[in-house]
């Protein structure tokens, strides 16, 4: 009987079984395995059945066929594993001590094998069948696995059709190949257990307010970070230069979410290194010009993502400390991952021209019991990424912004997206820590997501487009900056005296009092290079007979541009929803400006002399039905 069309065109003398090839590996070898679900399996379960070998150290980056022998003594005997990433179905051998975890970032790897650092005696992989022109693919897994081909002294490929033709620097020439093993089977697949509560829509939903139409995104390991990628669905011309393609990206491949065309560095190209998931993904890239596949050393070496204007990493993490400390790969003492590609990404997106990076992490574990926000990391818990390496924390109780800022304020940001339970203590702890003021006043003991509809964006008659949403501990010092910033004359139309200092405790009185509901601030932003500014901020305080008072400052720069009057707008609706029936507002008299704001929304407002001098003006809400309804 012939042999297959794709078998034929293998080299006779270097075509061998999986035993024939074995056999040259020797006691004390030093063997490297392709990663994830371009591993070899039946090479694998070849190496494993041979019994006359022993003392073998194997170095992998993602494991999954070994899972099947780890709990075998026979096995642990004569096999020593050696794992750069711990997958999920390795955890527990890594926790019962059974396999040695590497902590290395996975753009060094190629560099430890080629300087010897880390010898190879043979590679382990698995390719596709050689084209014409004696050139087969390393498919769904070029990431490590090409260094290894090029470091190895001896390479035995298993040949199977199922393997995808990746496009990239994906190609090995059959020269290199020592040994062909032609074995035809299902490639591993990997599902990914997404998940779909709650908690992963609000935390996708807070990061689709920070992705940008054009972003090219990197999305980690994990099943948070692909989670939350359907929330991204209405985006525009995302661009992906990413570790690891997954079946949870398909969805915006197939609806041109993702077409890579704003990318500044190969533009309209997909940039991954690996692919997991299952035959209908492999297919998907098969033979794809889409997907650009290249080595660890190139798509996650920090230079090489900076290259990408606008690139958004998006990673998960264990627990972050109220510095902004971040684990990733332990729980305590216990190896739970691996560094992965994480600081590396999230360098190259701080590095970026208008790049940021994003951790994603429920806001608490073990159904609940625990804060993943914590005062301190847990003990043996190991600093995957520095406090200094962190743009946005986000739970599913917002987003916390750490870049440039200090302890004091990350405590604030962190303390308020932790969960309502945990707040209080944390506040606490970081009282004890010495971390901010003894006064500070704890976030709210609440869920404050229904703040999340008071979100709205306006186009100024100056071009500027401002963002409005309720003010939160956390804007004290941009709150404070606005203050100072602030010609006198301002100051004192607003606060009628000339008040001069804006002080810490000014502050903590100011947020004694909000609640959201009977007293209400609004704060409009406008963005500033990588940041927001304040620019303005709109008041309500409850006052008596259903009536509450309102007050504005507007900045001297952004005044006559029309925000005063959104935000009154914005300010009504929210007093409607909480029953009030009108606002009141003491006016001086020379602030002719803020008297037309008010009296042009509301004709029928009735003028009366103030009793502390101006003007009071009374605003019944139902001579003006007409409430606003922009939104984002």
């Amino acid at each position: 009987m012939s042999l297959p069309k794709w078998q034929q065109k293998l080299p006779s003398e270097k075509t061998v079984t999986a035993q024939a090839a074995l056999a040259s590996l020797n006691n004390g070898c030093r063997v490297f395995l392709g990663t994830g679900c371009g591993e070899p399996q039946h090479l694998i379960h070849a190496m494993v059945a041979n019994r006359g070998i022993h003392d073998i150290m194997i170095y992998q980056m993602l494991s999954h066929t070994l899972a099947q022998y780890v709990n075998d003594p026979a096995f642990v005997k004569r096999f020593s594993l050696k794992l750069f990433f711990i997958s999920e179905p390795m955890r527990k051998a890594v926790f019962e001590g059974k396999i040695d975890y590497l902590p290395t970032y996975l753009s060094q790897i190629p560099k430890l094998f080629a300087s010897r650092r880390i010898g190879l005696d043979v590679a382990l992989v698995q390719v596709s069948p050689p084209d014409q022109f004696g050139f087969c693919s390393l498919g769904v897994s070029v990431d490590i696995t090409r260094s290894a081909v090029e470091n190895a002294d001896l390479v035995i490929a298993q040949v199977n059709p199922y393997m995808p033709r990746a496009w990239g620097d994906s190609l090995v020439h059959m020269d290199v190949i020592d040994y062909f093993v032609p074995h035809k089977e299902p490639l591993v697949t990997y599902h990914l257990n997404l998940l779909g509560d709650h908690i992963t829509r609000r935390i996708g939903h807070f990061i689709s307010q920070l992705v940008r139409d054009g972003d090219t995104l990197q999305i980690g390991f994990g099943a948070l970070p692909n989670a939350i990628l359907k929330h991204l669905t209405h985006k525009k011309d995302l661009g992906l230069h990413t570790q690891l393609i997954t079946e949870a990206m398909l969805p915006l491949f197939e609806q041109k979410v993702i077409t890579n065309r704003l990318k500044t560095l190969l533009p309209r190209k997909v940039v991954a290194s690996l692919c997991m998931g299952t035959e209908k993904l492999y297919r998907f890239i098969d033979d794809n010009p889409f997907f650009d596949f290249r080595s660890s050393e190139f798509v996650s070496d920090p230079l090489i993502i900076a290259r990408n204007d606008n690139l958004v990493s998006i990673s998960s993490a264990l627990e972050v400390d109220l510095t902004g400390q971040v684990c990733s790969d332990s729980l305590g003492y216990r190896f739970y991952s691996g560094i992965g590609d994480q600081v590396d990404f999230l360098r190259g997106a701080a590095m970026s021209k208008g790049g940021f990076s994003i951790i994603a992490l429920p806001s608490t574990a073990q159904n609940g019991k625990v804060s993943r926000i914590v005062s301190h990391l847990s003990e043996g818990a190991g600093v995957a990424t520095t406090r200094g390496d962190v743009d946005f924390v986000v739970t599913e109780y917002g987003c916390a912004e750490l870049q440039g800022k200090g302890i004091y304020q990350r405590v604030i940001e962190l303390a308020q997206i932790a969960h309502p339970k945990f707040r209080a203590q944390l506040i606490d702890d970081a009282k004890k820590h010495h971390y901010i003021f003894a006064d500070q006043l704890p976030p709210m003991d609440r869920d404050l997501i229904f703040l999340e509809k008071y979100n709205w964006r306006v186009n100024l008659k100056g071009g500027q487009t401002a963002f409005i949403r309720p003010l939160y501990p956390s804007d004290e010092f941009e709150y404070r900056n606005f203050f100072y910033s602030l010609k006198e004359e301002t100051i004192y139309r607003r606060f009628f005296y000339k008040m001069r200092l804006f002080s810490h405790e000014v502050v903590q009185q100011q947020w004694a009092e909000v609640d959201y509901h009977d007293n209400m601030s609004l704060i409009g932003r406008v963005q500033s290079g990588g940041h927001h500014d304040v620019i303005a901020i709109g008041s309500y305080s409850q006052e008596k007979d259903g009536y509450a008072e309102v007050a504005f400052v507007v900045h001297d720069d952004i005044q006559g541009q029309g925000l005063a009057s959104h935000m009154l707008g914005f300010l009504e609706q929210i007093a409607r929803e909480n029953n009030f029936f009108g606002f009141i507002a003491t006016v001086l008299d020379e602030n002719e400006a803020m008297l037309n704001v008010f009296k042009k929304r509301y004709p029928h407002a009735q003028l009366t002399p103030g009793s502390s001098g101006g003007t009071l003006v009374t605003m019944p809400f139902e001579l003006s039905p007409n409430v606003e309804k922009e939104q984002p």
